[in-house]
């Protein structure tokens, strides 16, 4: 394996370089606004280009945590600023870079506080990348609590204001946000004394799953309990969801392409890395809870996606739906199971960062989100429609794709666990097509309108996330075994097939 001269610091130089580029923006004269977006735009290239020689250097042979990198911050609260990357984190951190790379060229047209704009969008990108590189719990919450505030500022500064306005989906992400955080801290305090009973304090992901042997049941059931309200809210888990297609309907373009790209993906990766792999007999109590939830997150939310008038409330409820099959996996508990919800997540946040792109160019040259006001797009925007398409197609599994492929590997899984729970998820894909198809039809097909005649179909700039996010959707669907067998060997050397074979042969009394 070809190897960086300092390897260890790839990880640290990925993540500081859209923080490089935003210093370099703050001391630029805001007037300079397309000096800043290309500032940013090299920034985000660096960091995208990284994360690619991670991704294809990995070596999957030996496993485990590479490129890693550990400095003590706190010693004595055993706290490390400690970095790196195995199958199921590095697929995170290539996603968060792709869409971050792709939000810069979606947010090119942007001619409010440019400065502040682009400033705001790299500090969230950064937060989002430290979560999934931090191999230290409390180094992980600190990320995590930093996406929060650009996430509020931008939403209610460079909002829309359509159903909701934006200060209300800003507040009302940031309250959700903010609680489920409150439940995280709680967890994870209560995580890191039980950790510490034999006289060693530690964070480390790694050493607080070693250490389940200070783990009661019923500390395991409580503390998992908290992780699943945390994440869960985070991932829009059923009934806790309501904030998530207000926020995306609320929020700019670029942060609608990241919250539902991956800031929910923060949602799904805790819950496996932390709670699964960590707790794993409080994952196997509230497994039949988290089935039955799942079970609402597709199908109630499909049926809602249904009735929608507005582009991205579709879009929003679906991501919705979509998690659901997330939450299925994690439920099942099983490594293959485990894979496809990695898979999924990864291909749901490439399929949805470019949907909401698609849907921030439309509302950008029309002026308007609702269905019925559109029509016959296709005629005067051919580009936009192909990105349309393909983003609509990928949602509903066209095989072909790479959710094609991690949808499958969780039925796969799934259905020897919960058989009943992945038959009705199945059947979710049902709704899937019917509102995916006819939201196309309505918006891009049908006779010319002549309103439309004066809109310009995108170009330049604007054709990158078409263009980058389309390519990996067909990459990833041709050659699914690029994403699987990454995921595969990182659920196989991080233990965490280990445990889901242990716990599988634990009986306990669940809730249901």
């Amino acid at each position: 394996m070809t190897a960086l001269p300092t390897v260890s610091m790839l990880l640290p130089f990925t993540l500081l370089a859209p923080l490089v580029a935003m210093l370099l923006i703050v001391f630029l004269p805001k007037e300079e606004t397309k000096t800043i977006k290309i500032v940013a735009a090299m920034g985000m290239f660096v960091s995208l280009a990284l994360s690619i020689y991670a991704f294809f250097h990995y070596d999957q042979s030996l496993g485990g945590m590479q490129f890693t990198l550990t400095i003590p911050w706190i010693p004595d609260l055993g706290v490390n600023l400690a970095f790196g990357v195995d199958g199921l984190s590095l697929p995170m951190l290539l996603l968060t870079n792709l869409i971050g790379f792709s939000s810069i060229y979606a947010s090119w047209n942007m001619d409010k506080r440019v400065k502040e704009y682009f400033i705001l969008l790299l500090i969230l990108i950064a937060g989002v990348m430290g979560t999934f590189i931090a191999r230290d719990l409390f180094i992980f919450f600190l990320f995590y609590e930093i996406v929060v505030i650009p996430i509020y500022m931008m939403v209610i500064i460079w909002g829309s204001t359509k159903r909701v306005t934006k200060e209300y989906a800003g507040m009302k992400l940031t309250i959700y946000l903010l609680i489920g955080s409150a439940f995280l801290l709680v967890g994870m305090i209560a995580l890191y004394l039980a950790a510490a009973s034999n006289g060693n304090p530690t964070f480390m992901f790694d050493e607080l799953a070693a250490r389940q042997s200070l783990y009661s049941p019923a500390f395991q059931k409580i503390a998992f309990a908290l992780m699943l309200f945390g994440f869960g809210s985070l991932i829009s888990m059923f009934p806790f969801h309501s904030w998530s297609p207000d926020g995306y309907a609320g929020a700019p373009t670029a942060v609608s392409m990241i919250h539902a790209g991956v800031l929910k993906k923060i949602g799904g990766y805790g819950l496996i890395r932390l709670g699964v792999y960590v707790l794993p007999l409080g994952a196997k109590y509230w497994a039949p809870v988290i089935a039955v939830l799942a079970v609402g997150n597709v199908l109630y939310a499909a049926f809602i996606a249904l009735a929608q008038k507005d582009l991205k409330y579709v879009v929003g409820y679906s991501s919705v739906s979509h998690m659901g099959y997330v939450l299925i996996a994690i439920a099942a508990l099983n490594p293959t199971a485990a894979t496809g919800a990695v898979a999924m997540m990864f291909a749901h946040g490439v399929m949805a960062a470019l949907f909401f792109a698609m849907i921030g160019f439309i509302y950008e040259k029309t002026h308007t989100r609702n269905i019925s006001e559109l029509g016959g797009l296709a005629h005067q925007v051919p580009r936009l429609a192909i990105g349309f398409m393909i983003a609509g197609l990928a949602s509903l599994g066209l095989p072909g794709t790479v959710n094609f492929a991690a949808e499958f590997t969780i039925f796969i899984g799934a259905i020897k666990v919960l058989p009943v729970q992945t038959i009705l998820g199945v059947a979710g894909i049902i709704f899937t097509a019917v509102y995916i198809l006819r939201t196309i039809a309505n918006v891009l097909f049908g006779p010319r309108r002549p309103e439309w005649d004066h809109l310009t179909d995108i170009r330049g700039p604007e054709l990158v996330p078409l263009v980058l996010l389309s390519f990996v959707i067909f990459l990833g669907g041709i050659f699914p075994n690029i994403l699987l067998r990454l995921i595969d060997s990182g659920v196989t050397s991080s233990g965490l097939a280990k445990v889901l074979e242990l716990v599988s042969q634990v009986k306990m009394g669940g809730l249901f």
